[in-house]
Formats: C-alpha cells, structure tokens, sequence
C-alpha cells in the first residue's frame, strides 16, 4: 500500500500540472476546479506552493457530514466518493479541517483519492508515492519525518491506502 505526499515543494514552480493530469485523467475534465489536488502560493512567489490535498482521516469527517453516502470511509483513511449519490450540498467541504475538498461552480465536490495518477506529471518530483506499514493502533508512513525528533513516524490521519481501486471515484 502507498500514500501520496507532497515532500518535496521546495522544488514546486507552481505549473499545476499535477492538477490538471488529476482534472483529466481522474475526473475526466480539464479545469483546475475539477481536480483533487491543488497548487496554491504559500505567500507570495517567492515563498513559494504547497499542495492541499486530502491528508486520509480516519474517521473521516466528511464521511459523517455527509447526508446521502456519497463520502465513505475506506479501510486505513481516506474516503471513495460515489457521484451519483451527491446531493451538492456541501457539507464535506466545510467538515474537512485542511480544506482538502474542493467545490466548483455547481458544487460538485472533487477530493484527492491518492491515486498517484498526478505523480508522473510533475516536472520536478514534488509528488510521490510512499509505502504505508499498518498495525492495529496506527499506520506508518515510511519517509515521513516526526517534527521534534527526526523519528519516521506518521498518524492513521495522516496515511491513506493507495492501491489501485481502493481509492476511486464512482
């Protein structure tokens, strides 16, 4: 099993191409609002981007906002999100505190499904894969950092399963 990260956005430029691949390939559109990963300027452009994209709670707030089933909870975090269920109503999009789902014009919902998809259009490597190792009280994302003691350490909240069909969009 694999999660995405954005671990490398020192190297970002900000083309969005990561978006647009997500658009197209994955939501089968070609908008930067229809995608589940988005690239944002962390303050400035010499501040440099950051990618929001949905980082897999579990449990998964939007799934217990949302009126209909469209948002269900996946095994390990994350959600896969059933379209012909969705009412439009918006209430994943507020539930989710990172702001990782977006809403567009018609307020149809597109999140990150981590299927990496977007991963080989990077033109600098800023996206990857990472192996996730599970156990019964918490998932560890290989790679990922402990911000006080440099341990590799991650969250259920912060990994998703990344197996193909896992994560989709129905």
């Amino acid at each position: 099993m694999k999660v995405l990260r954005a671990s490398k956005m020192e190297r970002c430029i900000g083309c969005q191409s990561c978006s647009l691949a997500c658009a197209r390939l994955v939501h089968g559109k070609l908008s930067w609002n229809t995608a589940g990963v988005r690239i944002a300027s962390s303050g400035g452009i010499t501040a440099g981007f950051e990618a929001k994209l949905c980082m897999a709670c579990d449990p998964a707030p939007c799934v217990k906002a949302c009126p209909t089933g469209a948002f269900k909870q996946r095994p390990g975090g994350g959600v896969i999100f059933k379209r012909e269920l969705c009412i439009e109503c918006g209430r994943c999009a507020e539930a989710c505190p990172i702001d990782a789902i977006f809403l567009d014009s018609h307020n149809h919902p597109y999140v990150c499904i981590h299927c990496g998809q977007c991963v080989a259009f990077c033109p600098h490597g800023c996206l990857e894969m990472r192996p996730v190792v599970s156990n019964s009280s918490v998932t560890n994302v290989i790679g990922d950092e402990h911000a006080s003691s440099g341990i590799t350490v991650g969250t259920r909240r912060d990994a998703d399963v990344m197996d193909k069909g896992v994560g989709h969009v129905e």
